[in-house]
């Protein structure tokens, strides 16, 4: 891929989103759900706990899905082909931008592979550069939830970015106070106070101006990361082990799983943001009763003992 097969003009994006969704809503193809929220405070960090609402128009799709899928005798692809209703703009000759159908947060943005790749299948330079390429329309926070441990819910590969800020006040990504605390040590970056396995990167948001060339960096940036937390690659295509990776236009983050929910709490990658889901007020006791950190650690991996000097 070259900088000429970048489809996307950035400057239009942000125009297209709003557009898309007044358009989605209206004709029923975007189904919000309603959630409640609060923040839960724990060393210095203001999670932001959202409740759902409703799951009943969520719920029904998947049953009308496992039938598609019962009926057919193949696994239902919601991306391909992907609602035409959901369509914001064609980023590249790889990939696509589309709505979130169930979107908890505004303006939810998916990016998809044109072809059918697996979710978990390491990240490519093709992903890397409609990443940057949205990154320059909006200014968003990028995830990918790599495998189903680590809260992916489809099969087909996946980006997705939510605009900044994530909360109504206060920072614009909950768990930025302790990211700034970040570290360089022996060649890496890591966040002391996080008590689970990590690895951190500095990015530069100048980058936004060429998404080829900040994707070639990104890319080698993302398996440096990938090795330092003992995910190296099993070959060029195959990933080691479930893992979630945070990125905005100034930092990536990736944390290692072992697994998907802390009992029946469901933990993706904007848990690791400061931003949980939690489906009624049982989980939400429960989660202020174990906390959002000690959560977040018991489906992350353990840091590794450090060694003696």
């Amino acid at each position: 891929m070259s900088d000429a097969q970048i489809l996307l003009q950035p400057s239009t994006l942000w125009e297209r989103v709003k557009n898309q969704t007044k358009y989605a809503l209206e004709c029923g193809a975007l189904l919000s759900i309603p959630t409640e929220f609060e923040f839960v405070e724990q060393d210095g960090v203001k999670f932001l706990v959202r409740i759902l609402s409703n799951l009943v128009r969520k719920d029904a799709a998947k049953k009308q899905q496992d039938k598609q899928t019962t009926a057919s005798g193949k696994e239902f692809n919601p991306f391909l082909p992907y609602e035409q209703d959901l369509f914001v703009a064609d980023i590249s000759d790889t990939h696509v931008c589309i709505l979130n159908k169930f979107n908890v947060v505004d303006y939810h943005l998916l990016i998809i592979t044109r072809a059918f790749e697996e979710q978990e299948s390491l990240l490519t330079l093709a992903d890397f550069t409609a990443m940057w390429a949205c990154l320059a329309g909006i200014d968003g926070l990028v995830f990918y939830n790599a495998g189903k441990t680590a809260g992916a819910s489809q099969k087909h590969k996946h980006l997705q970015l939510v605009p900044l800020p994530l909360t109504p006040s206060g920072t614009n990504i909950p768990i930025e106070p302790l990211l700034a605390e970040a570290k360089f040590e022996d060649g890496i970056f890591t966040i002391p106070r996080l008590p689970y396995q990590h690895a951190f990167a500095k990015l530069n948001p100048a980058w936004i101006e060429s998404p080829y060339t900040a994707a070639k960096t990104t890319l080698e940036t993302y398996h440096n990361l990938l090795r330092t937390v003992g995910l190296g690659a099993i070959d060029s295509e195959r990933q080691a082990g479930a893992y979630n990776l945070l990125a905005t236009r100034e930092w990536m983050l990736i944390v290692p799983r072992s697994q998907e929910k802390f009992q029946t709490i469901s933990i993706n990658s904007l848990g690791f943001a400061g931003a949980m889901l939690v489906k009624n007020q049982t989980e939400m006791q429960l989660l202020k009763q174990q906390t959002p950190i000690n959560i977040l650690t018991q489906v992350a991996q353990p840091k590794p003992p450090r060694p003696f000097a």
